[in-house]
């Protein structure tokens, strides 16, 4: 392993060394080692909790009028700002997307934040109708120690999905990063701090999930988790949580659809299908894997899919006119390529193979693939892939389509291509999904 220094830990607002074992942060295009840290031990993890307790209590951070909270978010948004390409160059590093797509995520970051600092400072407390002489009120309170476990695919972002709210609110938030890409959240942690964020209102805890978020989740003094995973983990927490009468936040799995109708443009189709499914190398809960398009445009919708998906740059992650860049680990690209070998054994066919794009040197990378007649009882179809690999659907009319869409397990977010507005207002409503696109990507 790589001779750099290792990087410590927000321990209840203590920077030092974990006491669990070491991991580090490799990456993805060259699966070298940027970072080395030791994970918190159990003891560790507990210290951090009842110092978060303890500041949620004692600080005065739940105690602030909205408008000074909102002063300090304001600050940590601004300070995102300042700092905003050595951020996006370690989220690159740290997870190997693309320079422009981390660009973009670290200013959703400080937008987060912004909007977050807006509505402390916005939202209103009622007064509620009196049922007899006395005035009773509806108030907002923190709830104390809140929990945020968040995934690699999107660190900054999510990560500042979970910390605005929560830090807006009042509450002290412990920080459960994923085990691959802990980077992000030790930075954000530090410019909460500077911006003025009492000690141990955050802290960072990088490690194993089966671990270290299992050990958090099942703290007493845990009133609150958010966690952003696979569906099996959610089911996990969602158990620990009904046994502990605590509510959670929880978005997992996808295999988000897009439907393309014969009246569609079809290069403005094309496009958002390819940023559908192509962006962030696929490994997005969102991404639009399952395609079904009109089998009367079909030929000429394929044609121009494969060839623009054929052009894409998929490469080094620090070259801007990278458009796709590798997969997190070597076991993700394994698994991706496996799902293609398997729906080619199940009768699928493999219009374009990712399995033979060439690359240097040793990253994780993988070309992208289309997959034409897949079986809607195949793996491929059912099962979320987290890679750049794309099952295709012919359907006879919108009817069949919507069907196919809303018959699945999953329904993270939808997108729907046609220039009429009868149609894109209907599907609306039809469809089974949490986000719904008209006429551009999932959202």
């Amino acid at each position: 392993m790589s001779k750099l220094e290792l990087l410590p830990i927000n321990i209840g607002g203590e920077w030092r060394l974990g006491g669990g074992d070491e991991s580090a942060s490799l990456y993805p295009a060259t699966g070298e080692v940027v970072g080395r840290l030791r994970a918190p031990s159990l003891a560790d993890v507990q210290e951090a909790i009842e110092k978060a307790d303890q500041a949620f209590r004692t600080s005065g951070w739940a105690q602030k009028k909205p408008h000074e909270r909102a002063a300090v978010l304001h600050r940590v948004a601004q300070l995102i700002r300042e700092r905003a390409e050595p951020l996006a160059q370690l989220q690159r590093l740290d997870n190997g997307k693309p320079i422009s797509e981390t660009r973009a995520l670290v200013a959703s970051a400080a937008g987060t934040f912004q909007f977050f600092a807006a509505a402390c400072e916005t939202m209103e407390e009622t007064i509620t109708p009196s049922r007899g002489d006395f005035m009773t009120m509806s108030v907002y309170e923190p709830m104390g120690v809140v929990a945020a476990i968040t995934p690699w695919n999107s660190p900054i972002a999510s990560e500042a999905q979970k910390l605005a709210p929560a830090l807006a609110a009042g509450n002290a938030v412990v920080v459960k990063p994923a085990e691959a890409t802990p980077l992000l959240a030790l930075e954000l942690a530090r410019i909460c701090e500077e911006a003025g964020v009492p000690k141990g209102i955050v802290s960072v805890l990088p490690g194993r999930g089966s671990v270290i978020g299992d050990a958090i989740t099942k703290h007493p003094l845990v009133k609150r988790v958010s966690f952003t995973g696979g569906t099996s983990t959610g089911k996990h927490i969602a158990r620990i949580a009904a046994d502990k009468m605590m509510p959670v936040s929880l978005e997992l799995g996808g295999k988000s659809a897009t439907m393309v109708l014969e009246d569609a443009d079809l290069d403005h189709a094309v496009n958002g299908v390819l940023y559908g499914i192509f962006s962030s190398s696929g490994e997005s809960c969102i991404a639009g894997s399952r395609l079904f398009v009109a089998r009367k445009l079909y030929g000429d919708f394929m044609e121009r899919l494969t060839a623009k998906a054929t052009a894409l740059r998929v490469g080094d992650p620090a070259d801007e006119r990278t458009q796709m860049g590798p997969l997190i680990t070597a076991e993700a690209k394994a698994r991706v390529e496996s799902y293609v070998a398997g729906a080619e054994a199940e009768g699928a066919t493999v219009v374009v193979d990712g399995r033979e794009a060439k690359f240097e040197g040793n990253g994780f990378f993988t070309g992208v693939s289309l997959l034409d007649h897949v079986k809607t009882d195949s793996k491929v179809y059912l099962e979320e892939i987290f890679g750049p690999v794309l099952a295709i659907v012919r359907v006879n009319s919108y009817e069949e389509g919507l069907q196919l869409i809303n018959d699945h397990q999953f329904g993270n977010g939808t997108a729907i291509f046609t220039r009429d507005g009868g149609t894109a207002r209907s599907f609306e409503f039809d469809v089974e999904a949490g986000m719904v696109g008209i006429n551009v990507p999932i959202p």
